[in-house]
């Protein structure tokens, strides 16, 4: 799931990590996601270590009696000197980099792709370890990772196995919409979901 609305998001300003709060719209956001995902049961809650995202985990914490573990590779990419900026600006400033959304001193995308994808095998090794609420659904449990939008998908298209060149072939994430992820039978993930934000229904088929 990707964090509630800030300040920075109303604007449109490059966030990164810089580490930018929830406003009053992006803490009713999370409230409500929180009712919805807490309906799923989930085995494990796992957060990036900003504060948006920790803040947009917390509810869902509260709701399901589960602490909320921090992972700091689960942070936005590192944006260098567009972070702060809006879109207008970088696109003024910066033209050629706007055009690849490419920040000039920031983090490369094949790197934030695979230090998120890490850390979500981490959560789906976490909680396959510990055993499921669901283990009676043909379900292996669910873990509810809160990052951020451009982490988000570029750790998930690694997850999926896609080839660098397409890591934009995944659409933007809402805040506080989430996408969801199975295992296939023969162990790779599939993307069951994206950009929800209404109660998913449990995919139990095991078709190919």
């Amino acid at each position: 799931m990707r964090h509630g609305q800030t300040r920075w998001n109303a604007e449109r300003r490059f966030q990164g990590q810089s580490d930018i709060p929830l406003d009053e719209t992006g803490e009713a956001q999370a409230e409500r996601a929180a009712r919805l995902l807490a309906a799923l049961r989930p085995d494990l809650i796992v957060s990036s270590d900003l504060v948006r995202a920790s803040g947009t985990a917390a509810p869902l914490g509260r709701l399901t009696g589960l602490e909320v573990t921090l992972d700091k590779d689960l942070r936005e990419r590192h944006g260098g000197c567009w972070e702060g900026l809006t879109d207008t600006e970088i696109r003024e400033r910066y033209p050629q980099a706007h055009a690849t959304w490419t920040p000039p001193d920031g983090e490369p995308s094949v790197a934030v792709a695979d230090r998120v994808a890490a850390a979500l095998h981490r959560a789906a090794a976490a909680v396959a370890e510990q055993g499921s609420a669901h283990q009676n659904s043909g379900l292996d449990g669910l873990a509810v990772v809160v990052s951020h939008g451009a982490a988000l998908r570029l750790g998930m298209s690694r997850l999926l196995g896609m080839p660098d060149e397409l890591f934009g072939a995944l659409g933007p994430l809402s805040n506080c919409s989430w996408s969801v992820l199975g295992l296939r039978p023969d162990g790779r993930r599939r993307l069951l979901e994206h950009n929800a934000g209404t109660l998913p229904e449990p995919i139990l088929s095991d078709d190919r």
